[in-house]
C-alpha cells in the first residue's frame, strides 16, 4: 500500500490507476460482514435488491411475503457490541397490510434511475406499482396479464420514463410512469418472459430473455425485435481491441495508395463492359435484399427460432460499457455475448447449479472485472474475460436469489430463501494493510 501511494505522490502512478488498484484490492478481499448487519423485516424468501443510482445509499428489497424495505446503507439505525456491530433496520416498509400492498409475492423491486423518490415493484398478483418514497403510497399501477417475473427501467433515459416488464405472458409491455398506461407492446417470445434487461449504452435497446430459451433484442423505435441470439454463432474470445483495427486499416490503405495507378489502368481498360457489370451487380444486390428481408429474426425464419440456452434463460446483465450481455439459463450455463454481432463468446465459466424454477439477479463489477452469479446456496464471483472462478461466497442457509453490488463502498449485497440479506465488506483496513507493509520492510533474512 505505501509503494502505491509514494508512486502516486511521485507521479509514477496516475490518479485514476490508483484508485483503480485501491478499489480492486477491496473488491477481491470480500468476507463476510462482521461489522453491519441488515436486520430483515422479511418473513419470506429476499427475491430483488438493488442500491440506488444516484447515492449508491440506499437498499431497496422485495420479498416474496408481498413486501419491500428500504434500507439506509451509510447510517446505522443502532449499534451493538460496544459500538461494533453496526444494526441497520428498515426506514420503512409496505407489505400486504398496507392499503396499497401487494396480495402476493413481490418479484423485482427497482429504484428509478433519476431519484430516489420513486420506486417500483412487481408482484405474483400481475401488478406493477410504482411507488412514492417520501409517503410510501402508490402513485401509478399498472394491470399486466400474468404474474411479474422481472422489471427494468433505462438508467440512461433522457427522453422516456418506461418500465420494461417481463410476465407469464409472451409478450413485454413497456409502461409508461408518465401517462400511465401501456406504450408498447413486444411481441416474439413463444413462452413467459423471465428476465429484461435495458442496454447500458442506449436508451432505445432492450435486452429479453425468455422460458423458450431465447434472448431478444429489442429497438423501442420500431417494430420487432432486430436481433435473436443464438448459441451456435460463435466467435472465439471477446472483441479485438480498436487498435489493431486502425493498424490494419493504415496498412490497407498503403497498399492501395501504391497500387493506384494500376488500378487506373485496370479501370480504364474494363470501361467498355462497366454497363454489364453494374446490370449484374444491380440484380445481385436485389437477391441479397430479398434473402436480407426474409431472414430478418422479426418475422417467421430459421433465426427467430434460434435458442441461447437449452432451458429458460432466468437473468441477464449487461455491462457498464454497453459491449457485452451476460446470460444465466436453467441449464445451469452462464454466457458472454457480443451485443455488436450478437456472437456467443465460448467462454467456459465454471458453473455450479443454477436456480431452474425462478428468475436469479446477477450483479457485476468494473475493475476487477467480475460477475457475480447465485449458484443456490453460494455466491460465485467469476472473472469476466477467464470464467475462473476468483471468490466463492457462503453464509446463507438456503438458496440465494439476488445480490447488487455498491461500487460506492465496494460492497455486495445477497439475498435469499433464509429471508436474510448478507452484506460482503472488504476484508481488513487501508491503516492494517499499511502497518502490514511496514512489518514486512522492516523484516530482513535473520528475523525470527
Amino acid at each position: 500500500m505505501w509503494e502505491a501511494i509514494q508512486g502516486r505522490e511521485t507521479g509514477r502512478v496516475r490518479s485514476n490507476s490508483f484508485v483503480n488498484q485501491f478499489k480492486s484490492r477491496r473488491i477481491l478481499s470480500l468476507q463476510l460482514s462482521n461489522r453491519k448487519d441488515f436486520v430483515s423485516p422479511h418473513r419470506g424468501s429476499v427475491n430483488s435488491l438493488q442500491a440506488d443510482l444516484t447515492e449508491g445509499r440506499y437498499l431497496l428489497s422485495g420479498a416474496s411475503d408481498g413486501s419491500a424495505a428500504v434500507f439506509d446503507i451509510q447510517r446505522a439505525t443502532e449499534y451493538e457490541a460496544s459500538g461494533l456491530i453496526a444494526k441497520h433496520k428498515c426506514i420503512f416498509t409496505v407489505d400486504k397490510q398496507h392499503e396499497n400492498g401487494h396480495k402476493y409475492a413481490i418479484s423485482s423491486a427497482i429504484w428509478y434511475p433519476i431519484d430516489t423518490g420513486l420506486f417500483v415493484t412487481g408482484s405474483y398478483d400481475h401488478y406493477i406499482k410504482v411507488w412514492d418514497t417520501n409517503t410510501a403510497q402508490a402513485v401509478v399501477d399498472f394491470k399486466m396479464p400474468g404474474k411479474v417475473y422481472r422489471t427494468a427501467m433505462s438508467s440512461l433515459a433522457m427522453s422516456h420514463t418506461l418500465i420494461a416488464a417481463g410476465t407469464e405472458d409472451v409478450q413485454v409491455r413497456l409502461c409508461d410512469i408518465a401517462s400511465g398506461a401501456f406504450s408498447h407492446t413486444l411481441s416474439g417470445h413463444r413462452d413467459g418472459v423471465m428476465s429484461v434487461e435495458w442496454s447500458t449504452s442506449s436508451e432505445w435497446v432492450l435486452y429479453t430473455g425468455g422460458c423458450d430459451g431465447a434472448i431478444r433484442f429489442w429497438d423501442i423505435r420500431r417494430a420487432g425485435c432486430f436481433r435473436v441470439l443464438d448459441q451456435s454463432v460463435t466467435q472465439l474470445g471477446v472483441r479485438p481491441p480498436v487498435l489493431k483495427h486502425t493498424a490494419v486499416s493504415s496498412k490497407k490503405s498503403a497498399k492501395s495508395s501504391s497500387g493506384a495507378q494500376n488500378r487506373l489502368k485496370s479501370l480504364q481498360s474494363k470501361h467498355t463492359g462497366s454497363q454489364i457489370i453494374k446490370g449484374s451487380y444491380s440484380a445481385k444486390a436485389s437477391v441479397e435484399k430479398s434473402r436480407q428481408k426474409r431472414l430478418h429474426p422479426g418475422m417467421l425464419s430459421t433465426l427467430d427460432r434460434a435458442t441461447a440456452h437449452y432451458g429458460a434463460v432466468t437473468g441477464l446483465k449487461a455491462t457498464n460499457d454497453g459491449m457485452y450481455l451476460l446470460s444465466a439459463g436453467s441449464d445451469s450455463r452462464i454466457r458472454l455475448w457480443d451485443t455488436e454481432s450478437g456472437c456467443n463468446t465460448l467462454l467456459n465459466f465454471e458453473t455450479g447449479r443454477i436456480q431452474t424454477n425462478k428468475a436469479i439477479q446477477l450483479a457485476t463489477s468494473d475493475d476487477p472485472a467480475l460477475v457475480f452469479v447465485p449458484c443456490m446456496k453460494t455466491v460465485k464471483a467469476f472473472g469476466m474475460w477467464s470464467g475462473k472462478t476468483r471468490l466463492m461466497f457462503r453464509g446463507h442457509y438456503e438458496s440465494v436469489n439476488c445480490c447488487c453490488f455498491n461500487s460506492t463502498d465496494q460492497e455486495l449485497y445477497t439475498g435469499g430463501a433464509d429471508r436474510q440479506i448478507l452484506v460482503w465488506s472488504p476484508g481488513g483496513t487501508m491503516e492494517g494493510e499499511m502497518v502490514q507493509d511496514e512489518v514486512a520492510e522492516d523484516k530482513d533474512n535473520w528475523s525470527d
